[in-house]
């Protein structure tokens, strides 16, 4: 069998642990047999990272301005503990936050749903997909340990050298200081991103922050959003039928647990990934959740909505078997290989993607899945470990 060429590169970012593992094996078991893969390869593990002072991942972000698109493996953010278990030469920030940075798109995640594991909330009947802001915020903050007494001050320096000054806090005491920022530029494409998806899968747009207490920072997300719906969107919305509105986002979280779903939810960064989580879980499995981040450029990168399954990563190591679910990692490769069909007018290879999507959610379906779907599954269910998931999938889109 001739295998499916591609004309331009994907970007590939390799991850950690567990993640990475399976990286491996879904190009080995489900990709390299069917696709005469190209990829630009940058090696995002925690280690080589380290190794380049976390040049590789600005790099893995620059080729994506270049390529257009890329697919990438869930990567460790490390803490403390991570510094000493690595010994890292300093507590690298997030790679995520720093590619966000560079490409200054938005993140949509949306849950992968299959038959028989149905949401907790029982009102959902449809996805809810999470618009989340890909810059600044906590991702891109500056803190330090405050070792006692003394005043926190905000201080902006203009470039004419005039000073605006705030204080922060009247410290007794040694406690903890965090500086955020973010951009108009950067907020307005967000809220661009958000209108134009909306409009292109027709459904509503809701987007929340806590401008009661936040009256300047948060209160600057809700201007920009309300200011472009006015001016450049509200006509379109109308036409097709959909609505945009603000709410405060604990009004938001009660109305998504009273929702049927169906509608896109812009959150500031740190809302997003938090509120991403959630919805994931609750529609049944972090692993099946999607993810990909939007520049306004038209940049795209694919990937995971979960860490890196670090508990898994242990057990594998001391040779023990592991039911990890691949499905959001493999419907990161499916979704940049489509996009690169798309861009390169390979019909093929956006067919492929659409096969290794349908043999994935059917695998399941017939009854065959990882242990944390099997424990929700609705019925017949044999729970299988990794590999053997990972080659049901490969025997289906052999006989199809």
């Amino acid at each position: 069998m001739s295998k499916i060429q591609m004309k331009t590169p994907l970007v590939e970012m390799d991850g950690d642990e567990m993640t990475r593992i399976l990286w491996a094996e879904i190009k080995k078991q489900l990709l390299e047999p069917f696709v005469d893969l190209k990829t630009e390869y940058y090696d995002l593990g925690l280690k080589h990272r380290d190794e380049t002072n976390d040049q590789v991942t600005v790099d893995s972000a620059k080729a994506t301005l270049k390529y257009g698109v890329a697919v990438k493996c869930a990567t460790i953010t490390p803490n403390a503990q991570r510094v000493e278990e690595y010994n890292l030469k300093e507590m690298w920030k997030s790679p995520n936050g720093t590619i966000r940075a560079i490409l200054d798109g938005t993140v949509f995640r949306a849950p992968i749903q299959v038959n028989g594991v149905h949401p907790t909330v029982r009102t959902w009947k449809k996805p809810i997909t999470i618009a989340r802001h890909a810059y600044g915020d906590v991702y891109k903050n500056t803190e330090m340990r405050v070792p006692g007494a003394g005043k926190a001050e905000l201080v902006f320096t203009g470039e004419d050298g005039k000073e605006i000054r705030q204080t922060v806090f009247e410290f007794k005491g040694p406690g903890v200081l965090q500086g955020l920022h973010n951009l108009d530029a950067s907020i307005s494409s967000f809220a661009h991103s958000c209108f134009q998806y909306a409009l292109s899968v027709k459904q509503d747009l809701w987007f929340s922050t806590k401008d009661t207490i936040s009256k300047t920072y948060d209160h600057r997300f809700k201007d920009i959003f309300a200011e472009l719906y006015e001016t450049k969107y509200k006509e379109a919305f109308e036409k097709a039928r959909i609505t945009y509105f603000y709410t405060l986002i604990d009004d938001a979280v009660a109305r998504v647990v009273r929702s049927e779903g169906g509608f896109i939810w812009a959150c500031k960064n740190y809302d997003g990934d938090v509120m991403s989580d959630m919805i994931a879980t609750a529609f049944g499995s972090l692993a099946m959740m999607t993810s990909v981040l939007v520049s306004p450029n038209g940049q795209f990168e694919y990937e995971a909505a979960h860490g890196t399954v670090t508990r898994h990563y242990y057990r594998y190591l001391k040779g023990e078997e592991t039911s990890t679910n691949p499905v959001a990692t493999i419907f990161a490769w499916s979704g940049a290989l489509r996009k690169r069909g798309e861009l390169d007018n390979l019909p093929e290879l956006q067919a492929f993607a659409d096969k290794l999507e349908k043999a994935t959610l059917d695998t399941i379906n017939s009854g065959i899945m990882t242990k944390d779907l099997a424990t929700l599954y609705e019925g017949e269910a044999k729970a299988v470990n990794s590999k053997e998931f990972l080659l049901s999938i490969r025997e289906r889109m052999e006989n199809n």
